[in-house]
C-alpha cells in the first residue's frame, strides 16, 4: 500500500513571521492564517482561522526573549490540538534557555529540560529545531527530534570566501567540540581561546592556545549574545599576528549592546542566520537564511523521509 501523505500547513508565531513566510515560500504553500488577539492587560490568545483538522501542522516559532514568544507557542499547540490537527510539530529555529542544560551550580532551574516538558504536555509530537547550545538537549525530550546543522548553511559561504590560510578557532573551551567538527569540512586546524569569567556576560581573562600568526580565523560558535567575547577574542587573536579574523554564529541573540561592541571589534565580519530577526541592520553582519533547509526538512517528515540527507554539505 502507498504511503499516504496528509496536508500539510505552516503556520507563524508572531516572534518569526518573515522566516516562517520565507519557510512556507520555499515550500511552495502559501502560510496559513493565524490571528493573535490581545486584552487590554497584556493577555494574548492565537487561534487559526481556517480548518486544520486531520493535517500535519507545523507551527514556526524562535522562543527567545521575550517569555511571551514561548507563551504563544504553546497556546497555539493547545489550539491545534483541540482543532483536531493529524500531527503538530514544534519548528524551533531557536531554542531558548538552552543554555540552561544542567545544574553546574546548587539551586538553579534547568530551563532547557522545563521547556521539553512544557512543549511536550502541550501536545506536540515532535520538534524540528537548529544548533542547539547542547547537543544532548535532544535528550530532554520522548519524541522525535530533528536537529538541523547550520554548517551546511555556513560551509559554502566560507568557502565561497577563498581564504588561504583558514584555521577554525573556538571562542572557548566548551566549543571546542563544534569547532573541530566544523574545520573538518575544510581539513582546517583548531585554535582555542580559553576564557575565565567573573560571572555571566563579564569576562576575566582570555589566552589562546594554538598559533594564529599569518591566519585567517573563523571564529565558530552558535550564539551571539552580548557579543563580548567575540570582540575580545578577536582582539587577541589579531594582537597574535593573524592575517583576518571573522565569527560564525548560528543564532543573533545580540542584546545589550551587542551592535555597538561588534561595530568597534576587530571582526571584518560576524555570519548568522535568521534564526532571529536582528534588532537592526549593521554593515559588519551577514545573515544568511534557513528558510530553503527548514522547508526541505518539513517535505522530509511529511514524506517519511530522511533527515540526515539534509546533513550533507
Amino acid at each position: 500500500m502507498p504511503l499516504q501523505f496528509n496536508p500539510v500547513k505552516i503556520f507563524a508565531g508572531s516572534g518569526t513571521k518573515d522566516l516562517a513566510q520565507k519557510i512556507a515560500e520555499a515550500y511552495g504553500k502559501p502560510l496559513g492564517d493565524v490571528t493573535l488577539s490581545r486584552f487590554s492587560d497584556g493577555e494574548f490568545q492565537p487561534s487559526f482561522d481556517e480548518s486544520i483538522r486531520g493535517c500535519d501542522v507545523f507551527l514556526v516559532q524562535s522562543t527567545y526573549q521575550p517569555s511571551d514568544n514561548l507563551m504563544e507557542l504553546l497556546l497555539m499547540v493547545d489550539a491545534a490540538k483541540r482543532a483536531s490537527a493529524h500531527y503538530i510539530t514544534a519548528v524551533v529555529p531557536y531554542y531558548g534557555l538552552a543554555r540552561q542544560d544542567r545544574k553546574d551550580k546548587p539551586r538553579v532551574a534547568i530551563g532547557a529540560k522545563l521547556v521539553a516538558n512544557l512543549l511536550k504536555s502541550a501536545g506536540i509530537h515532535r520538534i524540528m529545531t537548529m544548533d542547539l547550545h547542547a547537543a544532548q538537549i535532544q535528550g530532554f525530550f520522548d519524541i522525535p527530534v530533528d536537529h538541523l546543522d547550520g554548517s551546511v548553511i555556513f560551509v559554502p559561504y566560507i568557502k565561497s570566501l577563498g581564504l588561504k590560510n583558514l584555521t577554525i578557532a573556538s571562542p572557548d573551551m566548551g566549543g571546542s567540540y563544534r569547532a573541530r567538527t566544523f574545520a573538518k569540512f575544510f581539513n582546517a586546524e583548531v585554535v582555542i581561546c580559553d576564557k575565565r569569567r567573573l560571572r555571566a556576560n563579564e569576562i576575566e581573562s582570555m589566552s589562546i592556545i594554538g598559533d594564529v600568526t599569518g591566519q585567517d580565523i573563523v571564529l565558530m560558535d552558535d550564539i551571539c549574545d552580548t557579543a563580548g567575547t567575540l570582540a575580545k577574542a578577536a582582539a587577541l587573536i589579531m594582537e597574535n599576528g593573524a592575517n583576518s579574523v571573522r565569527a560564525v554564529c548560528t543564532h543573533a541573540v545580540l542584546s545589550g549592546k551587542a551592535y555597538e561592541t561588534i561595530e568597534n571589534s576587530m571582526l571584518e565580519e560576524l555570519i548568522v542566520t535568521d534564526t532571529i530577526p536582528l534588532k537592526q541592520e549593521s554593515a559588519k553582519i551577514k545573515v544568511l537564511s534557513t528558510a530553503k533547509l527548514f522547508a526541505k526538512a518539513i517535505a522530509n517528515v511529511n514524506e517519511h523521509g530522511s533527515i540526515s540527507d539534509l546533513f550533507r554539505v
